[in-house]
């Protein structure tokens, strides 16, 4: 089995992307039936160096283009076999994240990139330091298969070198579901859910005049809005958003239709969280966002979606438009919570048709996808060498 070196942020960081490079990386291990410890490039901020001790870790300081280089050479001159490097604009140094070329550059063992962001109509720098990124890679993999089209597009990249892998999500526990309904007290309630580090991004004043709609013919519907502010809205402009969120209930008067945890919430609390839910909103107002690591798990944990119809939504929830609805439009928005906890059985066919659509991006079969893919870069790098030879 090939050894790996994953190159990503990495818990215990608090982002999406750290949870989701832990995840693959026990979801390979466990493919691979070892306990191997492959290796981890986490990409740090100097205060967070300390927090990477481990023998199988490499932390790179983000800022420090100088350490870049040194660790590709260390990973040159290490026994792993291939490079899983986790690519999002905003980890590397550098302008538009540059200094991972100088990574690229000096590493001698083949890499699969994985890119959480592809954009249709990239602009400069981002698109130059994308498309070095794609020609120094052997393989890449995105997790939108509209992703595939773009990077053609831009790039002009052969088919048979991207391939689509959907993003992994938890396996569903029926028994936390009934825990956290009651725990929670939503066992008399119907409870749609969104989750993220709040902003203006999400949406969020969409669903609160739809509800104020919906409440009169559905009088158990809750909202829950889930997760702290992001720090960067925080650092702006404070509670200002989530302020002007509250008043804005009082002024619907839900308030007693809403239900705010405004902190951070663990992944394994989210999951519970998400799979106890009757309805997984997103109602983003960006049409373009490429992937999105919490619809991913609403989809794996079979609950039912409705949300704006931004890329990533589109690609999930192909062929069922009725889960799609346009930003901004609150009387349509408001109608279809209405009818889908008024007319029987409609959200429980919506709920089989995303455990069916879910049950691929489970963990343990997404990481396979991603051994296999290994696996056939390996033997064909090899290959190539035999041949040369």
């Amino acid at each position: 089995m090939p050894q790996i070196a994953y190159v990503s942020t990495y818990v215990p960081k608090k982002c999406g992307l750290a949870t989701y490079t832990h995840h693959l990386r026990e979801a390979i291990n466990c493919n691979k039936g070892s306990r191997s410890q492959d290796l981890v490039v986490p990409l740090c901020n100097l205060d967070e160096m300390h927090s990477y001790k481990e023998p199988w870790m490499l932390p790179i300081s983000k800022l420090d283009q100088h350490n870049y280089g040194t660790i590709a050479e260390a990973l040159n001159q290490s026994t792993i076999d291939i490079v899983s490097l986790q690519h999002e604009f905003g980890i590397f140094g550098g302008e538009g994240g540059n200094y991972v070329l100088d990574f690229l550059k000096e590493l001698k063992k083949p890499v699969v990139t994985t890119f959480h962001t592809v954009f249709e109509h990239p602009v400069i720098p981002y698109h130059e330091v994308q498309r070095e990124i794609a020609e120094l890679s052997n393989h890449l993999i995105v997790m939108n298969r509209k992703g595939i089209g773009y990077l053609q597009h831009q790039f002009t990249i052969a088919p048979d070198k991207v391939s689509y892998i959907p993003h992994g999500s938890p396996v569903p526990n029926q028994a936390d579901r009934t825990l956290v309904r009651r725990n929670m007290g939503w066992n008399e309630h119907k409870v749609l859910f969104t989750f993220g580090l709040l902003g203006r991004s999400k949406g969020i004043e969409l669903v609160l005049n739809a509800l104020a709609a919906a409440v009169h013919a559905v009088p158990e519907l809750q909202y829950v809005i889930a997760g702290q502010t992001h720090p960067e809205v925080l650092r702006y402009e404070g509670e200002a958003y989530r302020e002007e969120l509250k008043t804005l209930t009082q002024q619907l008067g839900i308030e007693h239709h809403v239900q705010w945890i405004d902190r951070y919430v663990p992944e394994a609390e989210l999951t519970a969280l998400i799979a106890a839910c009757d309805l997984y909103v997103t109602p983003y107002p960006g049409m373009g966002q490429i992937t999105s690591g919490t619809l991913a798990y609403a989809a794996g944990l079979g609950r039912p979606i409705l949300s704006t119809p931004y890329e990533y939504a589109k690609d999930l929830l192909q062929g069922y438009d009725a889960m799609l609805l346009p930003y901004g439009n609150v009387e349509a928005w408001g109608a279809k919570l209405i009818e889908v906890f008024s007319y029987p059985g409609m959200l429980a066919k919506w709920e089989q048709v995303i455990s069916e659509i879910g049950h691929g991006m489970h963990w343990p079969q997404v990481g396979a996808l991603h051994l296999r893919l290994f696996q056939r870069v390996l033997s064909e790098q090899r290959g190539k060498i035999a041949y040369v030879g």
